[in-house]
């Protein structure tokens, strides 16, 4: 432990400074808010708590973890949910049209986000009422360094939160996977010294552009209390809108129209039936069942259609969260121009606002 605990930089009425990581299942806020408790605590000297809430274990599954630590001298009596946290973390692009994501947040909060976006236009795209905006591309970090995106995102959240001392996280992060995955320690030291040093902030003047995102507790439209018996559940990820996007880890098949011979392998191969095939010719003229390309919705991005496909006509890419926006997208074509098509269908601006007043300072 620490010799002299680091001052918290503000805190609520109780003396608390409280942090909420929004994750969905497999990229590890759980485990995340766990070792940032244990170095806060065991190696800085705080008071704190953490624990997280998710439902079904399962891939893809939203997951909310908690972080709440203060002084050695102030007792820490809730294990309540963080309603309106200093530190917002958000661990994956699916989520970022979720409703409730922003609840309580206040101008004096900051957000780290997981996307290679700018902040400014992230900030505009989560119509975020903060002056501290942070993004880093944890996902492309734990691609690189086959680890998951959970150390990259605590590298970043230690560096933004301004006390949190990085040595003693890279020592819990350690005596974590050594009892049980040694090989990955180095790598996950790497991820989370990457996701640290890669991190951009910024900070913007108060100009009252946005509205205060509303600190009421989010409560579902149907709950145990209301949801009628056999009625179906709307929320984005279940049975009925399909949409799978949140599952994915950084890649999906991209499909060349040109070196395709229909042959059905990787429909027969995908657990999801997300191939589209239509009634069309076959080179040679005669009528067949042609396909069109992925139906991304449906992707949770296995790669298996990749592997099996014969003549290369699939091929990993980095994913484009806004794929599961829409289906009626020019599926062939080079990434960079599938995302140029995929923006503009759904409406999503690739430049900041020229008005916004800011200034970098990480």
């Amino acid at each position: 432990m620490s010799d002299s605990t680091a001052s918290l930089p503000r805190t609520n009425e109780f003396g608390y400074f409280e942090m909420r990581f929004e994750s969905i299942g497999a990229l590890g806020a759980n485990l995340a808010g766990q070792m940032l408790a244990e170095a806060l605590v065991l190696r800085q000297g705080f008071n704190g708590a953490n624990f997280s809430s998710y439902g079904a274990e399962k891939k893809g599954s939203p997951v909310k973890a908690y972080v709440r630590v203060c002084a050695p001298d102030c007792e820490l009596r809730t294990n309540s949910p963080v309603e309106e946290p200093h530190l917002l973390a958000l661990f994956h692009d699916g989520l970022f049209a979720l409703p409730g994501l922003l609840r309580g947040v206040k101008e004096d909060t900051v957000i780290i986000a997981n996307t290679a976006r700018d902040p400014v236009l992230m900030r505009q795209l989560l119509k975020a009422p903060v002056l501290h905006m942070g993004v880093v591309d944890a996902l492309r970090i734990a691609n690189e360094e086959k680890t998951r995106v959970n150390t990259a995102m605590l590298g970043a959240v230690t560096k933004a939160s301004g006390f949190i001392d990085p040595q003693a996280v890279r020592d819990t992060i350690a005596e974590t996977f050594q009892a049980r995955y040694p090989a990955m320690v180095e790598p996950n030291i790497r991820t989370f010294d990457r996701g640290h040093d890669e991190l951009v902030l910024v900070e913007f003047e108060d100009t009252g552009g946005f509205e205060p995102a509303s600190r009421e507790r989010y409560t579902p439209d149907l709950g145990y209390e209301n949801a009628p018996i056999g009625g179906a559940v709307t929320n984005g990820g279940n049975t009925v809108r399909r949409n799978l996007g949140s599952s994915r880890q950084g890649y999906i098949p991209q499909y060349h129209r040109d070196r395709c011979i229909d042959c059905g392998r990787c429909e027969m191969t995908c657990p999801d039936n997300v191939f589209i095939f239509h009634k069309g010719e076959d080179k040679r003229g005669k009528p067949a069942m042609v396909m069109k390309g992925p139906d991304y919705r449906y992707c949770k991005g296995c790669m298996r259609c990749v592997e099996i496909c014969p003549v290369e006509a699939l091929t990993q890419m980095d994913d484009l969260p806004e794929l599961v926006c829409t289906s009626e997208v020019e599926l062939v074509g080079p990434p960079e121009h599938l995302a140029s098509v995929v923006r503009e269908k759904v409406g999503i601006p690739t430049e900041p606002d020229e008005d916004t007043a800011y200034r970098r300072i990480g």
